[in-house]
């Protein structure tokens, strides 16, 4: 549990009081009613919030959402910088296919306000971390960590926790928990100085300021408490909905539940659940059972007749274990794994996930024959069950890659495409342009900078892609093109100084004449002009609201 600022100082004072003079003590007072002001928070003219519907909980938020999205922007940057920051095609486009029908369903639900629908980025983050776990973050950003896609064993329980996690945001419970802490400032405040007056005219060195400041706090803490275990009822109660409104199974909620116990049974005793943030887990597989039999008692629905296995869910949660614990040991382990003798003792799919993950890890580890091998055997495996093989061909594309074999992985990916390549996926889009610019052909090159292209034109956000394109038009020598992209890519992730330093780069370029080797193309500066005006003014605007 994060003790609130105000907590935070409450404990300084605490310690300090112990220490005080009786004249320190007397500046204290002197300053405590001004440390009250300017804790107590500001109130706008008339009732800023009278106009808002929050349901359930009532109503308090402070917080506007363009506020709100402004402090999201401002965490996603650090998060984008930091080195545990991923974006695998292949995991985040499994995390997308559960994602999108979770905001349809929310939006058809009506538990997504208008002022918040198109305010918002409702994206998703996603981290190199083991823990099991997700968060939601203002401005509608979430973190997802490799960790949680690696135990989920269905995209059911996936789409429990992101909906929860989704609840959270558009509930507003993050600027409902801020307005909260911010009305607990002002009796906080002046229970430090009830401990200051006692403490002043008190023999006991500051035991009876201790008490009473002590006292204050922990009414603070557990008043924060209760707070959060009522918004994390209330997630779960509209992500339930939401979730089953999308097409997902609820049981999914009460396996997602279950392994979370198991995850935290060797650092959570069960005692004490009204100090803890979340209601008790067994409370609240309880509460989704309960759910579930109002339902008629839904379960995982079967499998039509002549319905291919999905074992895309274990072979992704394979896939995030090795990409979250890079080392070598921990790669060696996968091995072991695919012997003879361990395999056939497991069911089909967890062969061919323990397959994948062993072939994956042999990559990592530059074991090239060993990972070809294993991909021709995790191959086999599912064609013979039926399986959809599309995750395995895309893993002998990027085997291929790896080695250097460009050829080789174009070939895996147009053989295996049963769609034009214009339409193909995230996945086979950055692994057949990376291939592509890895050959530099010019035919090659030419067709991937076009799909890229049209791929941001559709899904401007896509800030692998602009990197891509960036890259594609570098090899081409188209420079100014290629520095815009670069800066369209920085921007994406809230780095606007450095996409601004890129554009002034690319005006530089124009100016000198150092078009490369595509020569000059007007249009591109014209575009580099208009982005850098917008970007300077973005600047400014932000400036003013700090």
């Amino acid at each position: 549990m994060d003790l609130s600022w105000t907590a935070r100082l409450a404990a300084g004072l605490v310690r300090g009081l112990r220490r005080l003079r009786p004249t320190a003590l007397a500046a204290a007072v002197a300053c405590l009613p001004l440390l009250l002001q300017a804790q107590a928070p500001a109130q706008p003219p008339g009732d800023a919030v009278a106009g808002s519907t929050l349901p359930h909980l009532g109503d308090g938020t402070e917080m506007s959402p363009a506020a709100e999205r402004r402090l999201g922007d401002s965490i996603a940057r650090s998060l984008y910088r930091d080195t545990d920051y991923v974006d695998d095609p292949v995991t985040m486009e499994y995390l997308q296919s559960i994602w999108q029908p979770l905001l349809a369903a929310s939006k058809a639900r009506g538990e997504m306000p208008p002022e918040i629908a198109d305010a918002f980025a409702w994206e998703l983050l996603l981290g190199r971390d083991r823990s099991v776990n997700a968060f939601a973050l203002p401005g509608g950003y979430f973190g997802v960590h490799l960790g949680l896609v690696g135990v989920v064993t269905s995209r059911d329980e996936l789409a429990s926790v992101l909906g929860h996690e989704l609840s959270h945001v558009t509930q507003r419970h993050i600027a409902r928990n801020m307005a909260h802490q911010s009305a607990q400032a002002p009796w906080m405040m002046g229970a430090m100085i009830l401990g200051v007056l006692a403490a002043s005219k008190s023999n006991s060195n500051g035991q009876a300021a201790s008490a009473l400041i002590t006292g204050g706090q922990a009414a603070a803490a557990q008043s924060q408490l209760n707070f959060s275990r009522d918004m994390e009822r209330e997630a779960d109660r509209i992500g339930f909905g939401v979730m089953t409104q999308a097409g997902f199974a609820p049981q999914g909620f009460v396996g997602m539940f279950e392994k979370l116990q198991q995850a935290n049974r060797l650092n959570d005793s069960g005692s004490f659940p009204y100090l803890r943030t979340h209601p008790l887990t067994t409370e609240r597989i309880s509460d989704m059972q309960n759910r579930i039999g109002a339902l008629g008692g839904a379960g995982t629905p079967a499998p039509a007749a002549g319905q291919k296995p999905d074992f895309v869910p274990l072979l992704v949660a394979a896939r995030a274990r090795v990409l979250s614990n890079g080392g070598v040991d921990a790669l060696r382990v996968w091995q072991a794994d695919v012997q003879p003798e361990v395999l056939s003792t497991k069911p089909a799919a967890q062969q061919a996930a323990a397959l994948y993950g062993a072939s994956l890890a042999a990559l990592k580890l530059r074991d090239f024959a060993g990972a070809q091998a294993l991909c021709l055997q995790l191959q086999q495996q599912m064609k013979r069950q039926g399986a959809d093989g599309r995750l395995a061909r895309l893993l002998e594309a990027e085997l291929a890659l790896a080695q250097n074999d460009a050829p080789r992985a174009v070939a895996v990916l147009q053989s295996a495409a049963a769609a034009p390549l214009a339409r193909l996926g995230r996945p086979e889009l950055a692994l057949l342009s990376q291939a592509q610019i890895q050959s530099d052909q010019r035919p090659a090159l030419a067709q991937a900078s076009e799909r890229l292209h049209d791929w941001v034109s559709a899904n401007p956000r896509d800030v692998l892609a602009w990197r891509l394109l960036a890259n594609a038009y570098e090899v081409q020598g188209r420079n100014v093109a290629a520095v815009r992209a670069q800066a369209q890519a920085d921007g994406l992730e809230q780095d606007w100084p450095a996409a601004l330093a890129r554009l002034r780069a690319a005006q530089d370029l124009v100016r000198s004449g150092q078009w490369g080797a595509m020569g000059p193309d007007h249009l591109e500066a014209a575009i580099v002009d208009t982005r850098t005006r917008e970007v300077v003014q973005l600047m400014r605007e932000q400036a003013l609201q700090r």
